[in-house]
């Protein structure tokens, strides 16, 4: 059914179409409203401008299906990767009802047994991650009607819910253009898995129609973009809708580079496929051989060979092989490609980096503030289909934006500051495992947040979208970007110990044992110092504000690497148990606590502290936190330690005394337990190993601090500290 927003869309398409070129191929084809400002002045203004948002999307989004021929055609799964096209069709609606019930926009479900049905996709893990399960799906009568039900609950909630303005991530309504947003990625994905149907299950459609204009490849080149600087810093404030991976900050140098003035065309890309390079497996990384071998692919996957040449696969129809049009294909075969011309010319081939596009897009005056340029080939401006690569200029080079996507070398990584939404906290965090590169520029049919310079959108590098490259010549080395999520949950217990939130107004443990400390730092010649047992590393990044070189050692080679990726200016990212499955994803750097500018001064080495290297000594200061119970020889360790202080140096000792024979053998406790019929404390047992050579600077003092094992449990721990001075 053709709503009445989009029927005078089209209308005013077909008014349009006479003022296009002469001799050029014409019809009306929908149209979709760009994603809206959401600084609106009044309440009745957002009202207005969301309804005819959610319209226009939601019926384009039918309009689309209205492509596919029969129930066969909704039912037949077009790759076995994906569920069947009916899925999609209902699923989008689900998602609005998802959304506002967590944002207690509505209070019930329209229809709890398809809303279980349509409520989850499928993202495989894999290229031969094949989903064979069997699904009962509905009709299409029944999910139109369930769609239209749909329809009627958002009007109804954007129409008479309360608002409050101003409309931001913040506000319930969020979740309205949250839908809207995601509706639209669909309607692009949904696109592709149309063209990827069996052709005769799907039929021509008078506003999907592709608009062919052709003529001869051009020549590409590569153009000399200067070095500078790319700053993206998008708060939650800003007035266009966003998704989470979009949001923080992000700073960069861009070194200079040449790239290809036009996307790599069909007609640039059929020298590689005759020049065997879907047989050639140097030009392939191990994940694009292996993808090739079980895909048994000679040639990109819309392409098709007839007895009369190559033609290619559109959405809905067949065509004579476009040459002009760019190429599309995976990012493997991307990768191939460039592998190839690497070799024909001798430069170093490769995709652009993330950073690289934008700077790309900036050299190219493109307008970062505007949700799209109007010269380019995206929100279906110009057409249903791509168009030739020399068709829409901006700046020197070509579709910089719009027409296909392009792929880059740059797995999705979160910025600094990122955070999840909280009714949709796994639209970016699944993708962070570095298996997914991002894709920048939009596509013909891309619209809404799509369509911003801010975008960040990924797929695995397997996956066919309306997606093409250009390709970059650049002598520097990529830069690897960390985009997992330590999963580990004794590592992100440590790092939010160390580095996080604090709990129950419990101050953080390590900056108040340096608190303590600092005021005997004055006595000291502040040269060396020694972290024993230093986890993460927060300690030794600390002490090193005031010792001119610290060493950190652990048992643990995997805290080690943590602490040696924050040293190195890293941002680590973890999660932290929320309830059974449920997940808070966190994150941590130097820059945050202003430890950076000491970060050269620490040494970070694997190590047991019961049987040290000799090199390890000449310390002036000297901390064992939360250490002593967690060996498996306390008692050596306290009767040697002097040996690795310098005279008058200090050691300072902090332990909760929870002695547990699988870290400590019952033999080897320092206290806990009767001695001659009496009480004997940790504290009584350290003070006779370390009387010989030490004496204690001030009465032993608890110290709390807080561990969080789920969002409602915590441990709530006192260590005893003590500070000795060592006297001979």
């Amino acid at each position: 059914m053709l709503m009445d927003s989009l029927s005078v869309t089209c209308k005013k398409n077909l008014a349009l179409s006479s003022q296009r070129t002469p001799g050029l191929w014409q019809t009306a084809h929908v149209s979709l409203l760009p994603t809206p400002n959401l600084n609106f002045p009044d309440e009745a203004t957002a009202r207005r401008t969301l309804r005819e948002y959610f319209l226009n999307t939601f019926d384009s989004y039918e309009l689309l299906f209205e492509c596919l021929k029969d129930q066969e055609a909704y039912s037949l799964r077009p790759i076995n990767l994906r569920h069947p096209l009916i899925f999609y069709f209902g699923h989008t609606a689900t998602f609005f009802i998802n959304k506002l019930l967590l944002s207690k926009l509505i209070s019930e479900r329209v229809n709890p047994q398809l809303e279980s049905i349509f409520a989850v996709g499928v993202d495989e893990m894999s290229w031969d991650d094949l989903n064979d399960a069997h699904y009962e799906w509905p009709s299409v009568e029944q999910v139109r009607a369930y769609r239209h039900r749909v329809r009627s609950e958002v009007l109804n909630v954007i129409e008479h819910a309360p608002l409050t303005l101003p409309l931001n991530w913040n506000n319930p309504w969020w979740s309205i253009i949250m839908g809207i947003e995601h509706e639209r990625i669909h309607l692009e994905t949904s696109s592709v898995l149309i063209r990827q149907q069996q052709l005769e299950h799907v039929q021509n459609h008078p506003q999907w129609r592709a608009k062919i204009i052709t003529g001869i490849a051009p020549e590409n080149t590569l153009i000399a973009v200067p070095e500078g600087q790319i700053s993206l810093n998008k708060g939650l404030d800003r007035h266009f809708y966003g998704w989470d991976n979009e949001y923080g900050q992000h700073h960069a140098e861009v070194a200079n580079f040449s790239t290809s003035q036009y996307l790599v065309s069909n007609q640039e890309f059929l020298s590689f496929v005759e020049n065997n390079g879907y047989s050639t497996d140097r030009y392939w990384t191990a994940e694009g051989w292996n993808w090739l071998k079980f895909s048994q692919a000679t040639h990109p996957h819309f392409w098709r060979k007839t007895d009369s040449g190559w033609s290619l696969r559109l959405m809905l129809e067949e065509i004579p092989m476009p040459w002009d049009w760019p190429v599309e294909v995976n990012y493997l075969e991307a990768k191939a490609f460039c592998n190839w011309k690497a070799e024909k010319t001798g430069q170093s081939i490769r995709l652009p980096t993330e950073d690289e596009w934008y700077r790309l897009y900036d050299v190219a005056g493109l307008d970062p503030d505007l949700p799209s340029p109007e010269h380019a080939n995206i929100e279906l401006k110009y057409g249903t289909s791509p168009c030739p690569v020399n068709h829409f200029q901006q700046g020197d080079f070509f579709d910089i934006q719009g027409n296909v996507w392009q792929w880059t070398e740059t797995p999705i990584y979160p910025f600094d500051g990122f955070q999840v939404h909280p009714i949709y906290d796994d639209f970016s965090t699944p993708t962070f495992d570095g298996q997914h590169n991002l894709i920048k520029g939009g596509s013909w049919i891309s619209a809404g947040n799509e369509a911003l310079h801010s975008a960040r959108y990924a797929f695995r590098r397997h996956f066919f979208q309306h997606a093409g490259f250009r390709y970059v010549a650049a002598s520097q080395e990529l830069k690897q970007i960390h985009s997992h999520y330590e999963t580990d949950q004794l590592i992100s217990q440590y790092l939010e110990f160390q580095y996080g939130a604090e709990y129950f107004n419990v101050p953080n443990f390590v900056h108040s044992l340096i608190n303590i400390a600092r005021p005997y730092f004055k006595e000291l010649a502040t040269h060396k110092a020694l972290d024993l047992g230093c986890a993460t590393g927060r300690a030794s990044f600390e002490l090193a504000a005031y010792f001119d070189q610290v060493t950190g050692l652990d048992f643990s080679a995997r805290f080690i690497q943590q602490a040696v990726q924050l040293a190195q200016g890293e941002t680590l990212r973890y999660t932290l148990p929320v309830e059974g499955e449920l997940l808070d994803y966190k994150a941590c750097n130097l820059q945050e606590f202003g430890l950076d500018a000491y970060a050269d001064r620490v040494d970070f080495y694997q190590s047991d502290a019961c049987n040290l290297k000799a090199h390890f000594s000449g310390y002036d200061f000297i901390l064992a936190a939360n250490l002593i119970d967690r060996l498996h020889h306390p008692k050596d360790f306290l009767a040697e330690i002097h040996q690795r202080l310098t005279l008058g140096g200090i050691l300072m000792l902090s332990s909760p005394s929870t002695w547990l024979e699988e870290h400590t053998a019952r033999s080897e406790w320092l206290g806990g337990f009767k001695k001659d019929g009496e009480n004997f404390s940790t504290l009584d047992g350290v003070t006779e190993l370390l009387q010989a050579h030490f004496e204690m600077l001030a009465k032993p003092q608890d110290v709390a601090f807080v561990i969080r094992e789920t969002a409602r449990k915590y441990q709530h721990t006192l260590s005893q500290v003590t500070l000795w001075k060592r006297i001979k």
